[in-house]
């Protein structure tokens, strides 16, 4: 057994309250308009489907996701496992393109760019996003982060329009997820029985910052040169 699996499990038992270091991160949150899109839906990292339920009835909701991480790491279950730099679909196909959290983990972010742009209908959508400043993980399906001028360099490159860009979360509150990610992570690799003694100073400092950073967001002012990450809506012309 992997030995950060009883760490977890303990952190799992504080996973709403200001005790676990990724409570800033908040509830898992729909994309904006979501509730418009009709036709033919694809979810590339479809993970658990969570987007499903959200749609209407009038779409036909496709799952995909990648073997390697979508099965072993996830437990997805999706409607077809392919590359989603080769995106087992006809030109112009696709109504609406979800790719939340994906292109980090991906070898040629630009080729999928390019295969979403290649599957949209003409004024179909997509809606994508990649965290900025979070730490490794899924290892080794980790590759990149982006800047919003580097997403933006290869959607405009695809040949989409960007309707909407979004930095996701206040600067502060990304600075107390790290230091809380910094702290968990710091016991997490210690073996046997090293890791407990830490855990009580280190709740407790987690908790700090958690409530500082949550409170110092509605005070302070934002930078927006510190995001967590960046949330784009895009439109194929």
């Amino acid at each position: 057994m992997n030995e950060a699996t009883p760490l977890r499990q303990f952190a799992r038992l504080f996973r709403h309250t200001p005790l676990h270091p990724q409570w800033l991160l908040g509830h898992r949150m729909p994309p904006e308009g979501i509730g418009s899109v009709t036709g033919r839906i694809l979810d590339i990292g479809a993970a658990d489907r969570w987007i499903e339920p959200l749609l209407g009835e009038d779409t036909e909701y496709i799952a995909l996701d990648f073997p390697s991480t979508g099965g072993q790491m996830y437990g997805a279950r999706p409607c077809v496992f392919a590359d989603a730099a080769q995106l087992p679909f006809p030109d112009k196909s696709i109504q609406a393109v979800f790719c939340l959290e994906v292109l980090e983990h991906v070898a040629r972010p630009a080729t999928v760019m390019a295969e979403i742009s290649r599957v949209l209908a003409p004024g179909g959508k997509a809606w994508v996003s990649m965290p900025f400043l979070y730490p490794l993980h899924d290892a080794p399906f980790d590759f990149q982060r982006y800047t919003s001028f580097g997403l933006q360099r290869d959607v405009r490159a695809a040949g989409l329009e960007i309707t909407c860009l979004r930095k996701s979360s206040h600067s502060l509150r990304n600075a107390g997820l790290l230091c809380c990610l910094a702290i968990a992570g710091g016991i997490s690799s210690l073996s046997g029985w090293k890791k407990w003694p830490l855990l009580p100073p280190a709740l407790l400092a987690i908790f700090v910052f958690n409530l500082f950073a949550a409170i110092g967001s509605h005070l302070w002012p934002d930078w927006d040169n510190m995001s967590h990450g960046h949330e784009l809506e895009l439109r194929k012309p």
